[in-house]
């Protein structure tokens, strides 16, 4: 029998630091603990979420009133070129680990604070990089990622530092790093950068209540301190409809919703 926590906040959980509490809360440190989880669920025909890192999410002011899975099974083993890991991974472990073992393709990963599985589930990409070329397999149960095998190429562990290196100066220079936010709020349309038409509405900076579009990059959405997730849709909302309004464009959220 598994022990299921109630009313567990889901702030702490996200890199938003935003959101109510789950009804019904459940760490699963193993494959096993997972599939159990999920059967609970089922038999006690609650809607279930599957919590990798709690990036890429919004969670709704009021919370969640289903079953919150939070992924912890974290083993990883590496044969040759291939690195099987279990679903919650953390980016920054796979990245560390090819590392040590001379391997290189995740570079372009480095400081995205999700999971593996999170990565491969919206197909995490940034700096010409991204994990669908990247993934050999990937082992599931109901949709639910249990592991996956990624195929990364012989490398030098200096070159990839290098690039590694390269990344961060990158990524300090262009997104609000250590501040609240969720990634970035919308994909990019064909041939367009969502952030430059953000831009271009005159819309960085623009807050509402404790939420703001970010001066750096206007894809990013901050966190000021106690953001309410409704402050948050609201200045999304105002997004879509002003690109639309000057662009003809309908931007799509790249952020996952929950409890809405």
């Amino acid at each position: 029998m598994i022990k299921i926590q109630k009313n567990i906040p889901l702030a702490e959980y996200t890199t938003f630091k935003i959101g109510g509490p789950a009804r019904y809360f459940f760490v699963a440190k193993t494959n096993q603990d997972l599939i159990k989880a999920v059967e609970f669920a089922q038999e006690k025909k609650l809607p279930f979420f599957i919590l990798g890192g709690g990036s890429n999410l919004l969670i709704s002011d009021k919370g969640f009133a289903g079953l919150v899975i939070a992924i912890n099974n974290e083993h990883l083993t590496v044969n040759n070129n291939v690195i099987i890991a279990e679903a919650g991974v953390k980016l920054a472990e796979l990245i560390k680990v090819s590392l040590e073992n001379n391997l290189t393709g995740l570079e372009w990963a480095i400081g995205i604070p999700g999971t593996v599985g999170g990565a491969v589930k919206v197909n995490a990409a940034c700096f010409n990089g991204e994990m669908k070329g990247l993934v050999k397999k990937t082992k599931k149960i109901d949709d639910i990622i249990i592991f996956v095998e990624l195929e990364l190429k012989k490398g030098s562990q200096e070159k990839s530092k290098e690039i590694i290196k390269e990344v961060i100066r990158k990524r300090k220079e262009t997104q609000p790093i250590g501040q609240f936010c969720a990634g970035c709020v919308f994909k990019n349309p064909a041939g367009q950068f969502a952030g430059q038409l953000i831009e271009e509405c005159g819309l960085k900076g623009k807050q509402i209540g404790r939420a703001m579009i970010s001066q750096k990059h206007a894809n990013f959405i901050i966190n000021l301190g106690n953001a309410q997730a409704k402050d948050v849709k609201k200045l999304i909302q105002l997004i879509k409809k002003s690109v639309n309004k000057n662009f003809k464009i309908n931007l799509e959220e790249e952020i996952e919703y929950l409890g809405f």
